[in-house]
This record gives C-alpha cells, sequence and structure tokens, in this order.
C-alpha cells in the first residue's frame, strides 16, 4: 500500500503518443482543449496551462504587481514553493497563524498581520478542503489587497457552490506527479478578469502575443515587449496525458469522497482521534485525509508494522533559514504540527483497504487501553 498514487488513465499512452509522432511538441491546440475541459466541465475561470504549480504561483504575484519591499500573507502550512515565489519578487513572506481543525489560514490572524505593506492574501486550501473564502475576500475588499488561492490540492473543490477556481482573483492548481489530476508536471493559473486574462497568455510564453504577431517576411514574428515574461506555458504532450486523466475524473473525486466517509464514520467515535473540520456549506477534494493524534510515533510504527503509510505530508515552512526562522505567535500551527497525521487516501485505495485501515487504528486504541488498564 503506497501513501501516494499517481494515477494514468489507459487512453494516455496513445494521446501522448499521437503528439509525439505529429512532432509537434510545445504549446499547442491540445493546450487550449485541455483548458477549455477544465472552463467547462470544472467552473474554472479563464484558465491558463502553465507548467506548474510553482509558476502559476509566481505569476499569479507577478500579475498583482507584487514588488519589492510589499508584504503577502500566507499560512505556515503549505511546501516551501508557496513562500519561494514571494522570495523571488523579492517582497517579504508574513506567515499567519492556522485554523487547529482544518490547517488552513486563519480569519482573525489574518485581520491582525495587516499592515500599510501588505498586497496580496495567499489562501492555501490544505488537504483540498476550501478556507473561508467570504472572509478572505470580504478582508482583502476591504483593505484593496489580491486574493490568490493556492489550490495545489483542491482541483475539484467546491466552496459555497462555487467551483474552486471561480472564486478570487487568482487560483493556482498543480498536476505533479501525484495530484489527483496529473500532467507529469504542470500547473494552472485561473484569473478572474478577462483582461487580467489576456495580460497572463501572453506572461505565460515571453510577453510576447502570439495571437496578434504574426511571421514578417524574414521569418520572425513582429511584436514589441512591453512587459517581462516568462517561459511558464505548457506542452502539449503534458496536455495530452492531462486529457487523458480527466476521463472518469469526477467519478474518481466520488471515489475518494467514499474512501473519506468511511474514515470519517469509522474513525468518530475514538476519543484519541480529533478529525479535521468539514463544514456543510463547503466540498473537499479529499486530496488528503488527516486528524489530529497524541503520541504520534507510536500510531505510525504501528501502522507501518501493518503495511499502512501515514505521513504529516508538510509542516511549517516558516522555520527554514530562507524565511527567516520560526514565526513567533503562531500558537495553532504549533498544536497543529505536533498532532496531526494523515493516512492513505487515492484513486488505488479500497472500500476493503479502507476499511482494513479504520479495523487497525481501532485494534492500535483498543490494544493501548488494555495495556494501561492492564
Amino acid at each position: 500500500m503506497n501513501f501516494f498514487n499517481t494515477y494514468i488513465d489507459p487512453s494516455a499512452a496513445s494521446k501522448v503518443a499521437e503528439v509525439l509522432n505529429s512532432t509537434f511538441l510545445s504549446e499547442g491546440k491540445l493546450v487550449k482543449e485541455f483548458e477549455n475541459q477544465l472552463a467547462q466541465n470544472y467552473g474554472i475561470l479563464n484558465p491558463i496551462a502553465v507548467n506548474s504549480g510553482t509558476t502559476a504561483l509566481h505569476l499569479a504575484l507577478v500579475l498583482a504587481g507584487v514588488e519589492e519591499g510589499d508584504e503577502v500573507l500566507l499560512p505556515a502550512q503549505t511546501f516551501v514553493a508557496t513562500g519561494l515565489v514571494i522570495l523571488q519578487q523579492k517582497a517579504t513572506p508574513v506567515f499567519v497563524d492556522v485554523n487547529y481543525l482544518d490547517g488552513n489560514i486563519s480569519i482573525e490572524d489574518i485581520k491582525r498581520k495587516i499592515t500599510k505593506k501588505t498586497k496580496v492574501i495567499i489562501a492555501v486550501h490544505w488537504a483540498g478542503y476550501p478556507c473561508d473564502m467570504d472572509e478572505i475576500c470580504k478582508i482583502a475588499k476591504e483593505h484593496n489587497l489580491v486574493v490568490i488561492e493556492d489550490a495545489a490540492h483542491a482541483l475539484g473543490a467546491e466552496y459555497m457552490g462555487r467551483a474552486i477556481g471561480s472564486i478570487s482573483d487568482f487560483t493556482c492548481f498543480s498536476f505533479q506527479a501525484i495530484k489527483h489530476l496529473t500532467t507529469g508536471d504542470g500547473g494552472l493559473l485561473a484569473c478572474q478578469s478577462a483582461e487580467t486574462y489576456r495580460d497572463a497568455i501572453k506572461m505565460r510564453w515571453f510577453g510576447i502575443d502570439r495571437v496578434n504577431s504574426s511571421p514578417s517576411i524574414l521569418g520572425e514574428r513582429i511584436y514589441n515587449l512591453d512587459k517581462l515574461g516568462f517561459k511558464y506555458h505548457m506542452n502539449d504532450y503534458e496536455a495530452a496525458l492531462g486529457i487523458a486523466n480527466l476521463i472518469g475524473f469526477k467519478n474518481r473525486l466520488q471515489h475518494l469522497q467514499e474512501i473519506s466517509e468511511i474514515y470519517e464514520n469509522g474513525l468518530r467515535s475514538i476519543d484519541e482521534i480529533t478529525l479535521f473540520e468539514r463544514k456543510i456549506d463547503r466540498k473537499s477534494s479529499n486530496w488528503l485525509f488527516g486528524f489530529h493524534i497524541n503520541d504520534r510515533l507510536s500510531f505510525i510504527e504501528y501502522l507501518k508494522n501493518l503495511g499502512i503509510p501515514s505521513s504529516v505530508v508538510h509542516q511549517r515552512i516558516d522555520k527554514y533559514k530562507v524565511f527567516g526562522g520560526e514565526t513567533k505567535g503562531l500558537t495553532n500551527q504549533e498544536k497543529f504540527d505536533n498532532s496531526q497525521i494523515h493516512i492513505p487516501i487515492h484513486n488505488a485505495i479500497t472500500v476493503e483497504q479502507a476499511n482494513f485501515i479504520v479495523d487497525s487504528i481501532k485494534k492500535y486504541f483498543h490494544e493501548k487501553n488494555s495495556n494501561f488498564r492492564g
């Protein structure tokens, strides 16, 4: 049993082979088709396929106008990429506390951390469970801030009936190998503004307007650069893999929901476990399934001996030297770090395996409590 799983649709090999045989490997019609499918079937606004979730985040910061001296609020409960792109812009990452019961950014601490230098709030949907987006967007509007959603875990998630990818100024997705939809390595930027979308399209390919820059008689495109651009575009063979993996994706999301419910129902009665919060006004993509537990190391070892992997996945990133060292006063983050753990949830986990995991966890606590009483 693996903690993560890379799902590849059976049709992927032939779809990618078609691209390779065509010898047209760069960004082309399949990238556009991939974007269109995500827009039409998953409610994502103005999607722009790029070569990683990290480049999607960086492009969002550039489009948001983040510059040296600006401050960007973000939770420490994320992967380092969320913070590194802020440093790329020579801006200052300001780490915000999280909610103990879901690992998402704390509304109250956002309010405390806003200064005159604050430019952006990054909301990370930890494990694919949506943040409190209405409250975040309200705060942003009051202070004239830009909201960027780091939805690396959250493709297919919903908040208040709205698709993640349709709510904020920018939303960034990851299609890295272990995500529940993969293009091998890739990402997506969603833009709420049509004008910003047009700028982003140019900026992902060096700042060149490819649509309106035909080649001259000399053979080079006729264009003039007025903004810094990047080589961030997705290519067609990545898009071919993505299109193939979109086949049955909604069914696979439903399977993850079923596994999640088995865990929820099976573990709810265990006093020593504090399940992460699941509000009825939002729907998780269920990329991870986590909870809090004391005596975590012995729990991990017990499961490991049964062939069941478990992981914290990521802990606070503010501890790293590149970010200046651990931020003081993140009380919930510290508690979260000390007790969070996740068990396997992916498309290769069967109902039978999920029930085995639940039964194994129940057995662990039964044995532990029996030894304690004995």
